[in-house]
């Protein structure tokens, strides 16, 4: 089921990144547009793998609010078994920038994560 979207953007200067980040959001659609990104185009098993823990249906669903939101394009190839590639589309493309500022960002703050994940086991 898809998500509600904002039918009005003009709320306060925050609603523009709320916006943004209701396109991206969601646990695993930021790791699938890098994915894209590094490779250009992958399918579904492909990204599957990249994604451990992610369940088929997971996968799906997010694979396919990215292409309602025109940040993937998806080609089917009329063969037997369906052959279908994943690749970022324009749009995406221009989100690289934002990716690889989050990427930088996370490698900068690992430690945060593994004092998170420290406490957590404490408690």
């Amino acid at each position: 089921m898809a998500k509600a979207r904002h039918s009005r953007l003009d709320c306060n200067p925050g609603c523009a990144v709320e916006a943004a980040i209701s396109l991206i959001d969601g646990k695993w659609k930021c790791v699938i547009l890098w994915h894209l990104r590094e490779s250009g185009v992958l399918r579904f098993n492909e990204l599957r793998r990249n994604l451990p823990g992610v369940t088929q249906r997971m996968l799906t669903n997010q694979l396919r609010e990215l292409e309602v939101d025109g940040l993937i394009e998806r080609e089917v190839y009329p063969q037997v078994p369906p052959k279908v590639e994943y690749s970022l589309s324009e749009r995406g493309k221009s989100l690289s920038p934002i990716l690889e500022a989050l990427k930088a960002w996370g490698d900068d703050n690992l430690s945060l994560f593994d004092e998170r994940r420290k406490v957590t086991e404490a408690s």
